[in-house]
């Protein structure tokens, strides 16, 4: 482990592993990888306030500063809620939740498992019928376990999605072969019964 992961796993502990993306990364640890390597830098993760704010700057070895305001502003914590009876199942939230907390189908009702929802909020702009609202949790902050857990369930969804994609640049791929021989095989078919026929069309 290089210097830079290793800092890197500390910073990406101090976060709330909310993985909104408000800092401008994909996830949180992609965030701590940035600040690990000095390309930006620690204020700029809105859920966690300046309480995160000041634990980032104190791994670094920095003064802390306040929180950037292009990431958006520290609010209290919220769990999406999804209204069933208004719910079309297109599953445009589900794709959307970085940590696998809405469960359901295609055409199916939707519904989010409170207990997991980080309060992302990524899951209210795609929902084409405007049925997901947040509602207030009743706890202020996440804690270290539910930290963990989110970090878990994040990187497991990073995983499939990732051998999701390969399975289907595999098949893709396959495909292409597969039709290329049968292009290829009818060709020979045809050239071999113009032979058998003397040449002619």
């Amino acid at each position: 482990m290089t210097a830079d992961s290793a800092l890197a796993d500390r910073l990406d502990a101090l976060l709330p592993q909310t993985q909104c993306g408000q800092c401008g990364y994909g996830g949180c640890m992609p965030y701590s990888e940035a600040m690990a390597r000095g390309d930006t830098a620690h204020n700029r993760c809105p859920p966690g306030g300046s309480a995160t704010i000041a634990a980032l700057a104190s791994a670094l070895g920095q003064l802390p500063l306040p929180l950037d305001p292009a990431c958006g502003e520290h609010k209290p914590r919220t769990l999406a809620y999804i209204r069933e009876a208004e719910c079309i199942g297109c599953t445009k939230c589900i794709q959307a939740c970085p940590v696998d907390a809405i469960v359901g189908a295609s055409k199916r009702m939707h519904t989010v498992l409170e207990a997991l929802c980080t309060g992302c909020e990524l899951c209210v702009a795609p929902c084409p019928v405007d049925c997901i609202e947040l509602l207030p949790n009743v706890l202020p902050r996440m804690s270290v376990a539910e930290s963990n857990a989110a970090r878990l369930r994040h990187r497991a969804r990073q995983q499939r999605l990732g051998e999701e994609l390969v399975q289907q640049t595999h098949h893709a791929a396959t495909s292409s072969v597969d039709g290329d021989v049968q292009a290829l095989t009818a060709a020979l078919a045809r050239a071999s019964a113009r032979r058998g026929s003397g040449g002619k069309p």
